[in-house]
């Protein structure tokens, strides 16, 4: 897991072709042009999901995790919390092959605080706990950079 801001996000060039695409894709003001939807980044090893929800109790959040990529999660606005745990410390539910998501059950181990202009990478060892409420529910637009690995 990186837990940084989308200003100190080139310090992470280097780890791989694939995430230093999506990092010049961010940096460059790529998410300012974001859709509601897929957007297409590089095909499909960088693409970027742009949706919104409403933020819920960790009690009722899912965990997941992905086998063959990583995630960039950026609360576009609105805050959330995401919680983190150890994948292997958790038990898988369900598995979702074509789409690479796990659904996984267990206790975060800690919670990060994002809000518009925070970035979390989540690697496949990192399950993660989205859609969590910070302070009360409100609305989230957020993106998440898929990236194959």
């Amino acid at each position: 897991m990186i837990y940084t801001k989308i200003d100190k996000l080139n310090r992470y060039k280097g780890l791989g072709s694939s995430l230093d695409r999506a990092i010049d894709y961010l940096t460059g003001g790529g998410i300012e042009t974001v859709m509601p939807g897929k957007n297409e980044v590089d095909g499909d090893r960088v693409f970027v999901n742009c949706f919104s929800y409403y933020t819920k109790p960790a009690s009722e959040a899912a965990f997941e995790a992905h086998d063959r990529c990583l995630d960039i999660h950026l609360v576009l606005s609105g805050r959330e919390r995401i919680g983190i745990a150890a994948r292997d410390r958790m038990k898988e539910t369900k598995r979702d092959e074509i789409n690479d998501g796990i659904t996984l059950e267990g206790e975060a181990e800690q919670f990060i605080r994002m809000e518009p202009g925070d970035v979390l990478i989540a690697f496949p060892e990192d399950a993660h706990q989205v859609k969590v409420e910070a302070d009360g529910s409100c609305e989230v637009k957020k993106a998440v950079v898929k990236v194959l690995l």
